[in-house]
This record gives C-alpha cells, sequence and structure tokens, in this order.
C-alpha cells in the first residue's frame, strides 16, 4: 500500500506544479484580454468621426478578443483537467486507507429479485460497488452495475487480458476519468438519444446553398460600401432583407436551439473521450472490439461529434445579440447552422446510441483495470475444466481490512455439498460471503483476493438475506419459501453454485430440521454444487448418508471469561455455540 499510496502522492505532487503554472497563464490572459477592450476603446475615441474607421476598428477588435476568449476556454479547461487529476489520486489514497464512505453507494441498483445482488453486499453503504467503482458518467455507472450483475460466464479469460491491460494503462484512465468527469451534461444520454432518433426536419433542401449564395453576395456589399460604391442605406436594407429571410424560420429555429442546448455539454465532452479511445492502441480482443465500433465509418468518430459540437455552439451563439443582428442579416448563419444540424442528425444521429455505449464500457472498464492496480496482490483465477469448481488458497474478504483479514483454504468440487456450523460470529456469513464475491469477480475477469485460485466457471445463486413484505402482505417465511422455490426452479434450467444461509428461519425448530434437511437431499439429487451455512447441527447428519455433502465448521473459545474467534475454517461439525455466554456476558440473562 506504501508504493501505491507515494505514486498517487507523486501524481499530486507533479499535477499542482502544472496547476500553478497555469494559474500564472490564466492571469496573463485575462488581462491581455483587458487590454485589447482598452486599445479598442482608445482608437475608437481617435477615429470616431470617421464611421468606417470605427466599424473596422469594433470588428477587428471583436475578432481578437474572440480568439482570445477561446485561448482563456481552453487554458481554464486544462485547469480543470488539472484538478479533476488531483481529485482522482486523493480519492486512491482515501480509499486505500479504506476511506469511501463518500463515494457512490449504487443503491439504485438493489435487485432483491435478482440471483446474488442483495445477499452479499454489492451496492449499497459500504459495498463492493462503493469500493471499487470508479466511473465518472451516468451510462458507465450503469454498465458497470450491469457487469457485476450479469451472472455470466462466457470469455473469462479475454475479459482478464483485457483489464490486466487497463491496469497497466494508469494515466490513460486517469485522463479518460477526468475528462468524462468533466462532461457535466443537463440530460442523460438516453435522453440525447431519444431527441435524436425523434427529430423531424423543417429546412429545404436549397437551404445547402441559399446561405453561401448571401454571404457572398453581402461581402460584395460591404467592400463596394468601403470603396465608397454604395451608400450604407443599401447596407441597411440588405441587412434587414436578410434578417427577414431568418425571421420566416425563426420559431423552428428556436424551438432547434432549446433542444440542442440541453445536448451541446454532452457532445462537447464526448468527442474527446472518444478521441481518447480512437487514438490509443489496444491489444486486448475485448478492447479493440469496442474501439472498432467507432472507427468503422472511416472518418474518426471523434471528429464527426466534434464538428456536430461546433455547429451546436453555432446555434447557442444566436443568444449573441451582435452574432444575432450581423450573422443572420449578412450571412444567414443561423439558417446555414441549422441546416448542417438536420444534415448531421440524418447522417449520424442512429450511431450516437452505439458511441455512447462505448465510452460507458469504457468507463465502467477502467474501474476495473483500477481495481487491478490497486490490487497487485490478488489472483486472477486460473480457469480450469476438470472437477474443481473452486480451489482457493489464502482466500479472503476484500472489503475487510488486509491487516485484520484471516485468510482460509478451501476447495470445493463439482457435486458437492459444504454444511458449514459455527458459533455466533464466527465468521459463517463473511466466508459465504467471500465464496460468492469469489465467484461473482472471476465472472467478470477481475482478480480475488487470495494467494491462487483454481475455477471452473459458475452461474451464482444466492439465498441469505430474506425479508418479510409489508407492502405485498408476505411473512418472512412465505417470503423465504420463494426464494427458495426461485433457486429450484432456476437450478432445473441451468447449473449454479448455490450459498445458502440458515434457511427456514421462519419456522419452529423441529420442521426447520426436517425441511433443512430434506431441501438439501433436494440440491444434491439434482448434482448441485454449494454451500449451506446452519447453526442446526442435526442437519449435518446427512453427511453420514449422502458422500456429496462435507460438513465444515468456524469455531469460539472461551478463554479467561472472554470470547475469541480464530476465524478458520475447519472439518467437522461445531461443538462450541457462544448464545448463552453471550446472554449472561451482555447481562441478558442470568
Amino acid at each position: 500500500m506504501q508504493d501505491l499510496a507515494t505514486f498517487y502522492q507523486n501524481q499530486i505532487q507533479e499535477y499542482s506544479d502544472k496547476l500553478q503554472k497555469l494559474k500564472k497563464q490564466l492571469f496573463v490572459s485575462s488581462m491581455l484580454r483587458l487590454s485589447v477592450f482598452i486599445i479598442a476603446a482608445f482608437v475608437i475615441y481617435l477615429v470616431f468621426e470617421h464611421t468606417k474607421w470605427v466599424f473596422a476598428v469594433i470588428i477587428s477588435a471583436i475578432a481578437i478578443f474572440l480568439y482570445l476568449v477561446s485561448r482563456h476556454t481552453n487554458l481554464q479547461y486544462q485547469r480543470d483537467m488539472l484538478k479533476a487529476l488531483i481529485q482522482i489520486n486523493e480519492t486512491e489514497i482515501r480509499v486505500l486507507h479504506r476511506d469511501f464512505d463518500n463515494l457512490p453507494q449504487g443503491n439504485a441498483y438493489k435487485n432483491p429479485l435478482h440471483h446474488f445482488s442483495q445477499d452479499i453486499d454489492l451496492f449499497g453503504r459500504g459495498s463492493f460497488y462503493q469500493y471499487f467503482n470508479r466511473t465518472a458518467l451516468k451510462q458507465g455507472s450503469d454498465t458497470l452495475a450491469a457487469l457485476l450483475t450479469e451472472n455470466t460466464t462466457n470469455d473469462i479469460v479475454s475479459k482478464q487480458e483485457a483489464i490486466k491491460e487497463l491496469s497497466d494503462m494508469t494515466q490513460w484512465r486517469h485522463h479518460f476519468k477526468a475528462i468524462a468527469s468533466l462532461a457535466k451534461t443537463e440530460t442523460t444520454t438516453d435522453a440525447t438519444v431519444k431527441w435524436l432518433n425523434a427529430y423531424k426536419p423543417f429546412l429545404p433542401k436549397f437551404m445547402r446553398y441559399l446561405p453561401w449564395i448571401f454571404s457572398i453576395l453581402s461581402i460584395s456589399g460591404i467592400a463596394l460600401y468601403f470603396f465608397d460604391v454604395v451608400p450604407e442605406s443599401v447596407l441597411l436594407y440588405w441587412l434587414i432583407f436578410g434578417l427577414l429571410i431568418t425571421g420566416v424560420y425563426s420559431k423552428k429555429i428556436t424551438r432547434l436551439g432549446l433542444g440542442t442546448s440541453k445536448i451541446q455539454s454532452t457532445f462537447q465532452q464526448y468527442n474527446k473521450l472518444l478521441a481518447s479511445i480512437e487514438e490509443t492502441n489496444f491489444k486486448s480482443d475485448v478492447l479493440r472490439v469496442q474501439q472498432q465500433k467507432i472507427l468503422s465509418d472511416g472518418k474518426k468518430t471523434s471528429l464527426v461529434l466534434k464538428d456536430f459540437s461546433g455547429l451546436l455552439n453555432s446555434i447557442d451563439q444566436n443568444n449573441n445579440l451582435f452574432y444575432l443582428i450581423f450573422g443572420n442579416g449578412f450571412f444567414l448563419r443561423g439558417l446555414a447552422t441549422c441546416f448542417k444540424v438536420e444534415q448531421w442528425i440524418k447522417n449520424h444521429g442512429a450511431s450516437v446510441e452505439k458511441w455512447f455505449e462505448v465510452i460507458a464500457f469504457f468507463d465502467a472498464y477502467n474501474s476495473l483495470g483500477n481495481f487491478v492496480f490497486n490490487h497487485p496482490e490478488y489472483s486472477f483465477p486460473n480457469i480450469v475444466d476438470d472437477k474443481t469448481i473452486l480451489k482457493s488458497k489464502g482466500a479472503g474478504h476484500p472489503l475487510l481490512h488486509p491487516e485484520k483479514s484471516v485468510l482460509n483454504d478451501f476447495q470445493i468440487n463439482t457435486e458437492e455439498f459444504f454444511i458449514i456450523t459455527g458459533a455466533n460470529m464466527a465468521g459463517k456469513s463473511t466466508f459465504l460471503r467471500t465464496v460468492s464475491l469469489q465467484i461473482a469477480m472471476a465472472n467478470i475477469g477481475l482478480p480475488v483476493c487470495a494467494k491462487s485460485v483454481d475455477y471452473r466457471p459458475v452461474k451464482l445463486i444466492t439465498s441469505m438475506r430474506t425479508t418479510d413484505s409489508l407492502t405485498d402482505d408476505e411473512s418472512y417465511f412465505f417470503s423465504e419459501l420463494k426464494r427458495l422455490k426461485f433457486v429450484v426452479d432456476e437450478i432445473e434450467k441451468d447449473t449454479y453454485f448455490i450459498v445458502l444461509d440458515e434457511i427456514l428461519k421462519g419456522t419452529n425448530s423441529t420442521d426447520k430440521a426436517k425441511g433443512s434437511r430434506k431441501f438439501v437431499e433436494r440440491l444434491v439429487a439434482s448434482k448441485s454444487t454449494g454451500i449451506i451455512a446452519t447453526h442446526d447441527l442435526s442437519l449435518c447428519e446427512v453427511a453420514q448418508e449422502l458422500p456429496q455433502v462435507k460438513n465444515h465448521y468456524f469455531d469460539a473459545e472461551i478463554i479467561d471469561d472472554e470470547l475469541h474467534f480464530d476465524y478458520r475454517f475447519k472439518d467437522g461439525i461445531c461443538q462450541n455455540m457462544n448464545a448463552s455466554f453471550l446472554l449472561k456476558k451482555m447481562g441478558i440473562v442470568k
């Protein structure tokens, strides 16, 4: 952790030094703009009686000022990028010290009907998602949540290669996230796609040529005015004529401007993200396939998107009074821009959704690569095709502090079922979540918290945190039965690794013992593989009749009137329970 902390601290120092230099450049840039304004005002004062020269000075000053504004805007963007990069590295240092309570919890992705997400602390406060998510975009966050919950076993090795590649691209990952974090959009990508797909053009085809013809005539008229060939009145009438032509479509132009203003910032930032993807030489198949989705049309998609962003910015210039009057009056800029926007939507609008999905994919996969970089001691599962389902050495839970986590070795083979007993707080539930999370992480290509892992890919299904439902008027017991029914139905369709924690808690002990035993027998008969934790020692007797069932336990000892746990995964049946001791220790009973 020290080496990682040093790396991130060095990054912060480097970006902080650059930020200080950039702030000085911004100050100089501000002074330059002020100087141009003062000089222009002074020159206008000197030539005030000569209308032509006043007009020329104003035009020149505006051109220089706009250039300086553009340059200043670029400097501001560089400043914001450096601030974002500093914040990214500061976040990594905090997370290294297990301080991640301020990160997004992902509560919106909780789904009690999912195969396992509700049971293994995948989302919510202190969850795995909160710990490792580094997405900067809403769609990227959605994509990451979908990866965590997709419960598929295909192409794991290819996924591993892609994640390993990104883990080595720290600078690229950080810059990508910094760019994405600056994409403060007014609307979602879904809303943007819907707007593009629903848009109806309003300009006729001859608008492709009319603004050019009109502009040439306007430039000719202005030149003739400066050479005293035509009077000012001719220019004024021509200006009014241009405004009247634009006015015919003013309501529709305004409506288009309102629509594009909400998506303008999205395209401004997303073209930078696409450029970052396009310009990178990826080696792994998974990343190259995604990259090809934005390189298949000949021209770089980032440039196509940049063109559209420029068009949207031009439409936004109608809010500038000078541009509104002279840009439209002399050059029909509003109509020319709207026509180009409509043509762009016609040619590329249908592809935007695919481009957004590629960006979201890389935003999500950056979190996976970042996780690998931050956990060099973790192991990528070795994919096998034998009787082994999961064989882990030195396995621990990634959310436990490494200095406090007790690591265990275990191996479970296909068609085996573990029954785990143990005292309260001895580590049963943590072990179940450790095993479950190893499977979930392995399936998306992540390394797991273990020294080494052999893994035969399998889908995961759990029943660990059933709750009653007041809304549906369901008892706890009925909710649990529904969940167990769901498990049984699913294992008839596909192969799953089953994880159960203290089933049938909602009934009496005798009924629970009988029902649990029959359920385990049902699972074993279906040739399922899995783990069940229980306090019911009688359930362990099923191992005497069914060789597929193995008994394991977590122990607790009372030493010097204090309860001690070693959190070790052991063979056999637990003999020490602690409920009575804890009741007395806490003064609840005598």
